[in-house]
């Protein structure tokens, strides 16, 4: 196979970055909905188990109403269909769909329509030239790819919306597309690479594998990642990366919309540095595994559920407070937070089941919509303050419905809480001053609060919606007991 010469490789770098001073958005639980249709139907892989599993990758974000066809030459011919979607989904590769669909198509693409193409969606329709146009990099003669492996995605370009704030995409397991072919010579703007390593039967060369352009009016994201092949499930890998997940929803946003809103770091997933810390994920964004109910044996069977890679508590649904299985004494907690108007809840830590209520033997980290609430609330009972002992300090917090950053970091009797990359509590339950403060607050009347070196971690039930994602624990070691840090005030300190 040869490799494709300089005039079917052609790069243009186009003016499309975001405004200078815009500070990266994050998800919200409560995001307007894009209506996005996903063509599937035929591929020479497995697009059985693909294209519901890109609407779930979707859906899980919360930002997008999603339509699944497996008939395009049906649905694409109705051109009044398709004017109720932002953008199209190609999870496709087989026969032409027919002129009306593929009239339909092209026009609603060139009239502003964006288009996500998804691995072998850029082999389709040879000789389709307003198709292939549109594509850019084509599997065509020439292209293929080494053995099914591990790999980075290297971000070549973060000034593209896309790709803004996007961490490289580390040890994604895929196949990895080589010579992709640009026929027609189309501008292509190449935001990340691949290096396709020769002794995985590559080209010794990086590839690319995020990909922008323009058609018409029409925005188009492109990516060869997202390989499944049928009867081969360790395949599905490829889709279940987080990290490919997060970039097909953030490309899908980009193409509809123009801009990025989704964060553009994955949610429960664990960067290279957190892993180097010793970082653990808490919660997997999928299953209940880790957590049950406090004082009892399961997970609660009412009230909280599992939702766009979250851990919601409906509003009045009941169920109590959700507790760790595992018990922790020092360690850093960093997770993710939304709450609905007026909303209450919290993190407790140290907890111990001795007692009718988290709260009674554990110190709590504050997680409230401030200004819901009529009167606003003392800054003591404040989000992020250590609930009705310590005020927060130049809390940023962001509004109803959108996610904010939590940290609590605990050693010995020293605790922090940070609020969106701000430290604003750091107090000592140890001190005279802070077991003063206890005698003085409804806590004096639980001897148990606040005494415990080692305990669980609560997420509190207070009757109102709240979604906690993005739970990652490292367990701090002998380094953290230092300057007396370790001296329990046993006697309840009172």
């Amino acid at each position: 196979m040869s490799s494709p010469s300089s005039s079917t490789w052609f790069v243009c770098l186009l003016a499309t970055a975001a405004a200078p001073g815009l500070a990266p958005a994050q998800d919200r639980i409560d995001h307007e909905r894009i209506p996005v249709l996903i063509v599937g139907g035929a591929n020479n892989h497995d697009c059985e188990w693909t294209t519901p599993e890109l609407k779930r990758s979707l859906e899980e974000t919360g930002r997008f109403d999603v339509t699944i066809t497996t008939e395009p030459a049906k649905t694409l011919a109705d051109a009044k269909e398709l004017e109720r979607f932002a953008a199209f989904v190609l999870d496709y590769n087989g026969p032409r769909w027919g002129e009306a669909a593929e009239a339909n198509f092209i026009a609603a693409v060139r009239g502003g329509k964006g288009v996500t193409v998804v691995h072998a969606a850029d082999n389709a329709f040879p000789g389709w030239r307003e198709y292939e146009e549109l594509v850019g990099l084509l599997w065509r003669d020439g292209t293929g790819h080494g053995r099914f492996h591990d790999f980075d995605v290297r971000i070549v370009d973060r000034d593209h919306p896309l790709t803004k704030g996007m961490l490289d995409i580390v040890d994604h397991r895929d196949e990895l597309y080589h010579r992709l072919v640009n026929v027609h010579d189309v501008e292509v703007r190449v935001l990340g690479t691949a290096l396709s390593k020769l002794d995985t039967g590559g080209t010794g060369r990086d590839e690319p594998m995020i990909l922008v352009s323009q058609y018409g009016s029409g925005r188009v994201f492109h990516t060869p990642l997202g390989h499944v092949w049928r009867g081969q499930p360790d395949t599905r890998v490829s889709h279940q990366d987080p990290q490919f997940r997060r970039l097909v929803a953030r490309g899908t946003e980009w193409a509809a919309t123009g801009a990025c809103l989704l964060d553009p770091v994955p949610p429960n997933w664990l960067t290279k540095e957190e892993r180097e810390l010793g970082f653990r994920l808490l919660f997997d964004g999928q299953t209940s595994q880790g957590w049950r109910a406090f004082r009892g044996e399961k997970f609660p069977e009412q009230g909280w559920t599992i939702e766009q890679g979250a851990l919601r508590h409906v509003a009045g649904g009941g169920g109590g407070d959700l507790v760790t299985e595992a018990a922790f004494g020092d360690f850093e907690l960093r997770f993710e937070w939304a709450v609905g108007k007026r909303a209450n809840s919290g993190v407790i830590y140290r907890v111990l089941e001795s007692e009718k209520a988290s709260y009674m033997t554990g110190p709590e980290y504050q997680v409230l919509d401030d200004a819901g609430h009529e009167p606003a609330p003392s800054p003591n009972t404040s989000a992020a303050s250590l609930y009705a002992l310590t005020e927060p300090t130049a809390p940023a917090l962001r509004p109803a419905g959108a996610f904010n950053t939590g940290r609590i970091v605990v050693r010995g009797w020293r605790v922090e809480h940070w609020l969106n990359e701000v430290k604003v509590v750091d107090a000592d339950l140890g001190s005279a001053e802070m077991r003063a403060r206890i005698a003085a607050s409804k806590f004096s009347a639980w001897p148990a609060f606040a005494t415990a070196e080692r305990g669980l971690l609560a997420l509190q039930d207070h009757g109102d919606e709240v979604w906690y994602r993005s739970l990652r624990i490292r367990e701090l070691g002998a380094e953290s007991k230092e300057n007396g840090e370790d001296k329990a005030p046993r006697d309840g300190g009172r």
